[in-house]
């Protein structure tokens, strides 16, 4: 069975913002070794439409060559995306879920391949209520964002987790690998 591994970044007060925290070129890094592991990302329509922002760097490339190389792995890697709104998708690696999202996840983690990742907010609160995330990996931003998303909103149910692993960032981000413990 494909593990179904939620990779989010969090601030240090608990926001989940794609754009709060200060990537560097280490982190791009990671991110692009990570995608690499894995056959598929599956987003929400609002998470989607935020990525596209790497699209625009395949067409007119950063300076930054870490950055392309993020581009490149996000173009490459297939997405699923889980909308009620949206038609179509244009992006050619990606494709619209056809089945709710507990039948679509449950039908992709009992197919061959590598790990499915998970980077939208709305999308990793349903899929912990289902227990479908077999691991978090939270990069933990060294910023207070002072408002946003709480990853963890309206979740009513007490959940445990496992620390299995951990990476420090020189620009002092902390990557926390979790698994849920079973009580």
């Amino acid at each position: 069975m494909r593990k179904l591994i939620a990779a989010l970044n969090m601030t240090l007060d608990g926001f989940c913002d794609h754009t709060a925290g200060l990537p560097d070129a280490e982190i791009h890094q990671h991110y692009t070794e990570l995608l690499a592991q894995g056959d598929m990302i599956l987003y929400g329509r609002t998470t989607y439409q935020l990525m596209e922002f790497w699209r625009t760097l395949l067409a007119n490339p950063s300076e930054e060559k870490s950055m392309n190389d993020v581009a490149r792995a996000i173009d490459k890697i297939e997405k699923r995306v889980f909308s009620r709104t949206m038609k179509t998708v244009d992006w050619a690696s990606a494709t619209l879920a056809q089945q709710d999202l507990h039948e679509e996840v449950l039908a992709l983690k009992q197919q061959p391949g590598r790990a499915i990742f998970v980077g939208s907010r709305s999308l990793i609160i349903q899929l912990l209520q289902l227990e479908l995330i077999d691991e978090f990996q939270l990069c933990l931003y060294p910023v207070v964002a002072g408002s946003g998303l709480p990853l963890f909103e309206n979740l009513n149910d007490r959940m445990m987790f496992n620390l299995v692993n951990h990476k420090t960032f020189t620009g002092g981000a902390l990557l926390l690998y979790y698994q849920p413990k079973n009580e």
